[in-house]
């Protein structure tokens, strides 16, 4: 499990339109990396609508929201647009990143666990949270940086 301090590992992934997204590239910004469980489930909707909803002060503060499952870019794709969400999706459909992050414990796992990392601009993990509340993780998270 990743701790406060350490290096967080980088990765390189496709989003909901297909763009490529690698951690080094957020390298100067802050990054809330959230792994949720399903596209378009409750708790799941509810984490992103909060995100969205709060996305104007993570800009205040630097801050780079990015939403991470092991759904299909279609999937999030349809998330997406059906919440009108403001940041990207990642689609981590090897579960790579997910491994990574302690998301999921193998390659086969059906879903990710909700975890939330919070990145620093030098890369390095400021906070770790293996199980977050989908309703108020956003809220919690932006208030922290």
């Amino acid at each position: 499990m990743l701790k406060p301090g350490d290096t967080a590992p980088d990765f390189t992934v496709r989003d909901h339109t297909g763009r490529t997204h690698s951690l080094s590239d957020y390298r100067g910004k802050t990054v809330v990396l959230w792994f949720y469980p399903k596209a378009d489930t409750p708790g799941c909707t509810a984490e992103g609508c909060g995100f969205r909803d709060h996305k104007a002060g993570y800009q205040q503060k630097n801050a780079e929201i990015l939403g991470i499952s092991f759904d299909t870019p279609e999937e999030n794709r349809a998330f997406s647009e059906k919440f009108g969400f403001n940041f990207p999706l990642l689609c981590d459909t090897d579960r790579k990143v997910g491994l990574a992050y302690g998301a999921c414990d193998d390659a086969q796992a059906p879903n990710a666990r909700r975890v939330g990392v919070i990145i620093g601009p030098d890369g390095k993990v400021k906070e770790y949270s293996p199980k977050v509340d989908a309703r108020s993780f956003p809220q919690q998270a932006l208030a922290g940086l």
